[in-house]
């Protein structure tokens, strides 16, 4: 019956030009056509779709057949012969209709599933996707964006495989439509790399778009994607698809390096308003997950500048470790400790100069650390996190150090570590590390506390001592502390300064002696315990 209905409406219209193909017309075509897939007669489709005299009925109104044909595609089971027929129906509509209507119909199709679903229909329409763009006659530029920014909406919604396992089983396919969308892309990119056909505008949107997919893909799934060992990475397709989306950076002629160093800066060397308009959002999450694959991953980073300095690079990636460490992921938290420590390894200790501390991340990366080590539920990066607070600290000359901590703030911190995690739990990693928190911190500040003290107690003597003169003679004095001249001041008032700072000296002491008296009595306490076992 659906056959005999379907001829009816295509003699009807053989008759008939183009344009006076009424809407009536289409519907009954639908109609029948979706009636015929369903029930099975694929046979006589194929022959009513082959006929040459068909030919501007099927351009016309076939693009409707699209969607019947794919859902039996992928939800019927059918024979091996009726599958090859179902195939080559959707080849011959991709061939024969108005690519306008199809690509509309391909991307409506695209969005219509959920779940597993997702990977099947974007792995099945790619090809007949990529096919349908480029007969476009023009336009190129708005369809390859529109059509990327729906099959990446779409991917972001599965989830990420994170361990060996999940990217080898890759249940939900997105492994293979990453690895798939690469090969969907690569005609585009090398459009506008060859641009033989000299059309500079529609290059140039092109680019933008392709740009666009780029940045997306920097975040989803990049940003929380896990890689497989270095050994592995031939066989690691989440790895292909970040190294192939980094050339493709290169190829539109946006390489990494300029990418990466010109991030954050006021003048920039490339500008793209709806990145910019996003700034703290996606473009600082995809800017993130770039640095993490060259610095960490090593991806492409054999196109880095040789001349730049280990301290030059990490004052570019402390921003992007902020980034990482503000996220709460488990995928993702730790990528900011492995961006950080891969920095850090390239400065030698105690040469990164204090000035640095000028600039914002390099004092709130290390605040971030912190609630790493105390809020952080996983103990491995609890641990990891203070390592690195402790390497950071380390690279620091001897003025950062101090600068970083402002003393009483490291002295507080250690006695809330000391408070809250017992030596038996050793949630932090605290004492595990005590040994070197106690000569590499406690130690010296107790020596340089004493130094201190003695010094400014033998200036206010000398000061007090020369007061009655210089209250003769009314002239100003000065008083040079650690080689450094204090202002001219009046002699009260520098007595005042004198007396402010022993006072913190003394302040710096009594939380140091309680923090010490805490150490032993939790210390104490853990080896009775273990006596008494």
């Amino acid at each position: 019956m659906a056959v005999e209905e379907l001829q009816s409406i295509v003699k009807k219209c053989q008759l008939l030009e183009e344009d006076d193909f009424k809407e009536e017309d289409f519907g009954l075509f639908q109609l029948a056509g979706k009636k015929c897939i369903e029930e099975g007669h694929i046979d006589q489709l194929l022959e009513i779709i082959q006929n040459e005299r068909n030919k501007v009925i099927i351009k016309t109104m076939g693009w409707n057949l699209i969607g019947p044909v794919v859902r039996c595609l992928l939800w019927n089971d059918k024979e091996n012969d009726k599958r090859k027929n179902y195939f080559l129906v959707l080849d011959l509509l991709v061939k024969l209709c108005n690519p306008k209507e199809l690509l509309l119909g391909l991307l409506e199709l695209i969005e219509e599933p959920s779940g597993k679903q997702i990977s099947q229909i974007i792995l099945l329409l790619l090809q007949p996707l990529q096919t349908v763009i480029q007969k476009l006659p023009n336009n190129k530029a708005y369809s390859v964006g529109l059509a990327l920014s729906t099959l990446w909406r779409q991917l972001s919604l599965l989830p990420v495989p994170y361990s060996k396992e999940q990217i080898q089983t890759d249940d939900y396919g997105l492994c293979q439509c990453c690895k798939a969308l690469i090969e969907f892309t690569k005609p585009f990119v090398e459009e506008v790399t060859d641009n033989k056909e000299n059309k500079e505008n529609e290059n140039k949107k092109l680019k933008d778009e392709l740009l666009k997919f780029c940045f997306k893909s920097l975040k989803c799934p990049l940003l929380t994607a896990q890689f497989l060992e270095q050994s592995e990475a031939d066989n690691d397709p989440l790895r292909y698809f970040a190294s192939e989306i980094i050339g493709f950076l290169s190829a539109i002629g946006h390489p990494f390096p300029k990418i990466i160093f010109n991030h954050g800066r006021k003048k920039r060397i490339w500008n793209y308003l709806e990145f910019e308009e996003e700034e703290d959002k996606q473009l600082a999450d995809s800017m993130a997950s770039l640095a993490y694959l060259v610095f960490v991953q090593g991806i492409k980073i054999d196109q880095l500048p040789m001349v730049l300095s280990p301290s030059y690079i990490l004052q570019f990636n402390m921003g992007h470790t902020e980034v990482f460490l503000q996220r709460t992921e488990e995928s993702v938290l730790p990528k900011g400790l492995e961006l950080l420590e891969s920095g850090l390894l390239r400065i030698e200790d105690n040469s990164l100069l204090y000035q640095y501390l000028e600039i914002k991340s390099f004092l709130t990366v290390p605040q971030s650390l912190v609630k790493v080590m105390t809020l952080c539920p996983i103990e491995t990066l609890r641990k990891k996190g203070l390592a690195m607070l402790q390497l950071y600290i380390n690279k620091l000359d001897s003025q950062g150090k101090y600068t970083l901590f402002r003393i009483m703030a490291a002295l507080n911190l250690l006695r809330y570590l000391v408070i809250k995690d017992n030596e038996n739990d050793n949630q932090t990693g605290l004492w595990t590390e005590l040994g070197k928190i106690e000569n590499n911190f406690l130690k010296p500040l107790h020596t340089g506390l004493n130094m201190s003290k003695a010094h400014y107690e033998a200036e206010i003597k000398n000061s007090q001592e020369n007061n009655q003169a210089v209250q003769k003679s009314k002239d100003l004095c000065s008083v040079t502390v650690g080689r450094e001249e204090i202002p001219n001041m009046p002699p009260e008032m520098q007595l005042k300064v004198l007396h402010s700072a022993l006072f913190t000296f003394d302040l710096i002491e009594s939380v140091l002696a309680r923090v010490e008296e805490l150490i032993e009595i939790k210390t104490k306490s853990t080896s009775e315990y273990k006596m008494l076992e």
